[in-house]
């Protein structure tokens, strides 16, 4: 099969991972492998040509950014259990004042999110996000939607988030991953705006039923002094900061061609495996004793957080290698000659799609793999390659990623029920907060590409 007829395949591909994941609720995992497999048949390609396509494009991506999904995790549930999640939001709201609640939470959740998953980021500080609210006499409403935009902004486009760096390893951009961090975080930062403006214009106008309640058990100080002895901000930070610095680092280093044994040892130091596995070294002196408990028990929730996330994105490479090995390239190349696919308009093409995923089967993540690999074979047509070009185009997919949360995200009802607001509120919040984000970050990559690119 070849011309029209596989990108129609392709398509209904496409079309089928959507409805049995959110209407028949097939794990994506299989649906996607069972993708694979399919256009593999369909479209003629030798049936070991299949097997080989599906087990390669699996491995191989599991062989480039397994490990650093992994080891991202587990900082995470460290963070998390030790309490330098809240350590770290509490450092955050004392720069930036008490006067400024919204800002404060749209900060803390763009930095707890970086290694740590926005559903389970929200979770976390809900407690102490109605405390401030209280503390604050602000509208609990505006302090929810400020926490889940900057848990969400950082979730979607800055590593070692999983989304952004399968997406990353989809399109052949693991080698560039300090340049997607730091492009990632310059993209969230009007994502993050936009959810802090939304929140003080429109949350603050939302009454959640129960929040006048002066017998509320939520009291700031107490729920610091309730969780004991956490570690202290420099520790906290640490699993975060030193690995970022690395990698980023290295890209320096790659960049301006600099040699010498000094170099070579933070080249090293900063591929992606070994910062996030230096980040992991980090996390272990948070720990608050050396037992089971923690060296084994907590890992063990790493490794069982990380697996979904490692089996999706595999079967995501697969799927994308099986689409490379059909003729679709051939007929991509028409497309590459004609010059609305090129520059900075092609950015439309990973941006909708995504924003299209997104909205029909509610994972940001899933949106993320999938679309990288739809979008893979385009790149090599078009000539797209290099640090600043492939991370734009990551940043492209994430701002589709966002679009929308509603009612078939579990984040939208983690949202929705531990801040209180109703299905109707939560839309209003919630969802319109991140069609903007969506928006304003596609907005901000596009002007990014006409700069640099």
């Amino acid at each position: 099969m070849e011309g029209f007829a596989l990108i129609l395949l392709i398509i209904a591909g496409v079309i089928f991972i959507v409805f049995s994941t959110a209407k028949l609720k097939l794990h994506p995992f299989l649906s996607l492998l069972i993708a694979a497999f399919g256009i593999g048949i369909i479209a003629g390609l030798p049936l070991a040509e299949v097997v080989e396509a599906v087990n390669g494009g699996f491995g191989g991506l599991m062989g480039s950014i397994g490990l650093v999904i992994v080891f991202g995790t587990i900082i995470g549930v460290i963070l998390e259990k030790s309490g330098a999640a809240l350590r770290m939001a509490e450092v955050v709201l004392r720069i930036v004042g008490e006067k400024r609640p919204q800002m404060a939470m749209s900060l803390i959740g763009a930095i707890v999110s970086i290694p740590v998953f926005c559903d389970s980021g929200y979770v976390i500080l809900s407690s102490l996000k109605k405390a401030l609210a209280k503390k604050a006499k602000v509208a609990v409403a505006s302090m929810a939607v400020a926490l889940a935009t900057g848990l969400f902004a950082t979730h979607t486009l800055v590593p070692p988030t999983p989304g952004p760096i399968a997406a990353a390893g989809n399109i052949g951009a693991e080698m560039y991953l300090g340049t997607i961090i730091l492009v990632g975080l310059l993209v969230s930062i009007p994502a993050v705006i936009t959810g802090y403006i939304w929140a003080v214009k429109v949350g603050a106008k939302m009454k959640v039923e129960g929040e006048d309640n002066k017998e509320s058990a939520y009291d700031y100080d107490a729920i610091i002094k309730e969780f004991g002895e956490m570690p202290s901000a420099v520790k906290s930070f640490t699993p975060i900061v030193v690995p970022i610095l690395l990698i980023g680092f290295s890209s320096v280093i790659a960049f301006a061609g600099w040699t010498g044994t000094f170099f070579e040892i933070f080249e090293f130091l900063g591929s992606p495996v070994a910062a996030l596995l230096i980040g992991v070294l980090f996390a272990f002196l948070l720990l608050p004793k050396y037992d089971e408990e923690t060296l084994s028990e907590w890992i063990g929730i790493g490794l069982k957080e990380a697996a979904p996330i490692l089996l999706i994105t595999g079967a995501g490479g697969a799927f994308g290698t099986v689409i490379s090995t059909t003729p679709v390239a051939d007929y991509i190349q028409r497309f590459g000659d004609n010059a609305f696919f090129t520059g900075a308009l092609f950015l439309f093409i990973p941006f909708f799609i995504a924003a299209a995923l997104k909205s029909a089967q509610g994972s940001s993540t899933a949106a993320l793999v999938i679309t990288s690999t739809l979008v893979a074979p385009l790149l090599l047509e078009l000539g797209i390659d290099g640090a600043i070009p492939l991370a734009l185009v990551v940043m492209a997919i994430g701002s589709g990623a966002m679009m929308v949360s509603h009612v078939n995200d579990s984040y939208f009802w983690v949202v929705k029920e531990f801040s209180g607001m109703t299905v109707t509120q939560a839309y209003k919040a919630q969802t319109m907060a991140t069609l903007l984000q969506g928006i304003v970050s596609f907005v901000f990559t596009f002007l990014l590409w006409l700069i640099f690119v």
